[in-house]
């Protein structure tokens, strides 16, 4: 499979972006060290740092592997690190004078903000993440355009589970199948996320009650799993008749994830779960509708929630004993991108926004009902990445 080199007028794109908001807010340089932020600004995921002054070109210091990131870079000043004397003059010479340097503190352990503190002192430090995050949540053409392939793979993995999922199978058995389905077709295997202990490998395959047991996991599904070490997903249990199978998926192609949810169930299934996967479709028809540049995500989520309200399943929308309090999650190249549709997060949808909407139902020993699709914002509504069929899939 070819590998993608991520364009140099792409990358500067991103780059002037970040720069004009570094500049509103009287930065003088942001120094880019976390994996994907340094993908996406660089083009390579080869350890290092990279440099962005408030104006100028940026400058990216390879740890390892030099040739590697030369390569896969567009970027005309790559070097290698020559150690942190290197580092400091870089930082130093490339920032405007008497400015804040920005790091990504986020999701930098304590004693390396430490070390990067004593560098760039008497230059102050400030938190970087917050602009970094509003940058990437609006994708490009070029960002869709890779959205796009991942939910093509996407829809395969989907009509491939339709054909293999039947009563008698165990969920790690499914979830095996699916994997190795995507796999073999490009999927990277590895899904990014920022959040601080925040862990999936590829998706949430249960069934029946065990797909209503809660986790760790920051979702409004959990899953057993396989053991203690880690909680969460696919297990032993065995898929009956009559009990719905959630396959949450995140298909990951180039680095680029979409996510996706749907149900699959051998025989029919009890009254009270299809009619809450009847009010999940309502739900996503309802917000795809409200959706359109300007709108406010936390108004999307209330009116989520007055639908679910209305049909008499508020106990159990987005969760049951511990529920979650969003809808929404932006996805690109990590599954907890900005922008987030909850409660209490107040702001409104920009144009070119990526997330997946997740109208979830929980019922405790019983299982768990819903649909999830990844949307780009539009000036008139949500518009639809992923696709497959939103009918409850009866096997």
């Amino acid at each position: 499979m070819k590998q993608l080199k991520t364009p140099l007028e792409e990358l500067e794109r991103r780059r002037e972006k970040l720069q004009e908001v570094m500049q509103e807010q009287g930065i003088g340089g942001a120094l880019i060290v976390q994996r994907t932020d340094l993908y996406y600004f660089s083009g390579t995921a080869q350890e290092g740092h990279l440099f962005v002054p408030a104006e100028g070109e940026p400058r990216l210091l390879i740890r390892r592997n030099l040739q590697r990131a030369r390569s896969e870079s567009s970027l005309p000043q790559i070097h290698e690190f020559a150690g942190w004397d290197q580092l400091e003059e870089t930082v130093k010479s490339m920032s405007a004078p008497a400015a804040s340097i920005g790091l990504e503190l986020d999701v930098l352990p304590v004693n390396i903000f430490r070390r990067y503190e004593k560098i760039i002192a008497p230059l102050n430090a400030v938190d970087i993440s917050p602009l970094i995050r509003s940058v990437r949540a609006v994708k490009s053409p070029y960002e869709l355009e890779r959205l796009q392939r991942a939910a093509a793979l996407g829809e395969a993995v989907f009509n491939f589970a339709r054909e293999i999922c039947r009563a008698g199978m165990t969920e790690i058995e499914l979830a095996a199948e699916l994997e190795a389905f995507a796999r073999a077709r490009g999927h990277q295997g590895a899904i990014r996320m920022r959040g601080f202990n925040q862990e999936l490998f590829f998706s949430h395959t249960m069934a029946g009650e065990s797909a209503a047991v809660p986790s760790f996991f920051n979702g409004p599904t959990g899953g057993r799993g396989l053991n203690p070490s880690y909680p969460q997903g696919a297990g032993c249990h065995q898929i009956k008749r009559g009990e719905p199978v959630l396959i949450d998926y995140v298909t990951v192609l180039n680095g680029y994830m979409v996510d996706q949810t749907r149900i699959f169930c051998p025989g029919r299934p009890a009254e009270n779960l299809r009619r809450a996967y009847e009010t999940a479709l309502q739900i996503k028809e309802a917000l795809a509708a409200m959706g359109r540049e300007g709108a406010n995500g936390a108004a999307l989520y209330r009116r989520a929630h007055e639908i679910a309200s209305a049909a008499g399943l508020a106990d159990h929308f987005m969760g049951a004993e511990e529920k979650v309090s969003f809808i929404g999650h932006g996805v690109g190249l990590e599954l907890d991108e900005l922008p987030v549709i909850a409660r209490n997060y107040d702001f409104n949808l920009t144009e070119g926004m990526v997330f997946a909407l997740e109208p979830k139902f929980v019922f405790p020993g019983e299982g768990a009902v819903g649909i999830e699709d990844t949307f780009v914002v539009r000036p008139h509504g949500l518009e639809q990445i992923t696709r497959f069929d939103d009918a409850l899939q009866i096997l």
